[in-house]
């Protein structure tokens, strides 16, 4: 099962890799992932470990990937096994129109995708992932909003 989105962002890539790379802010913004955490590195780097709560069906699910590339501003891949199902995601940024085009690929592989197909998994999943794109891009571009001084009439 593959679960793949794209958005274009309004910013200049320094602003949305930052939003994106510093884990520990993503409660400010990112509603698709809770609890976020670093269990091993403080960064999102080559090696590091993190957890995360989604809520792709009615209770949530803990996934603790582990970062195997990344490249800042270009690629990030995380991999991560739970329930039987063995899941690599891979974030690419590319510059595009004056903002940064975004995509997610999320590739699923085990013997549990077949209920989780009975049961919607793959559209809630892809929900979240557009979601979390969303928020990426509505934050991204409010850090880059610079303040406009209004001219009283």
């Amino acid at each position: 099962m593959i679960i793949q989105a794209e958005v274009h962002i309004r910013a200049p890539l320094p602003v949305v890799w930052r939003v994106f790379s510093h884990l520990e802010d993503w409660k400010e913004w990112n509603t698709a992932c809770n609890n976020c955490r670093f269990i091993e590195g403080d960064a999102i780097t080559d090696g590091a470990c993190f957890t995360f709560e989604v809520k792709p069906i009615i209770f949530p699910v803990r996934v603790e990937p582990r970062v195997v590339k990344c490249d800042p501003g270009r690629e990030v891949v995380w991999e991560g096994d739970r329930l039987g199902i063995r899941a690599m995601h891979t974030w690419r940024f590319r510059e595009h129109a004056g903002g940064v085009m975004l995509k997610s690929v999320e590739t699923f592989k085990g013997p549990l995708l077949a209920l989780g197909h009975l049961v919607g998994v793959p559209k809630r999943l892809h929900r979240l992932t557009v979601q979390m794109l969303d928020q990426i891009k509505r934050h991204s571009e409010a850090c880059n909003a610079v303040p406009t001084s209004e001219t009283p009439t």
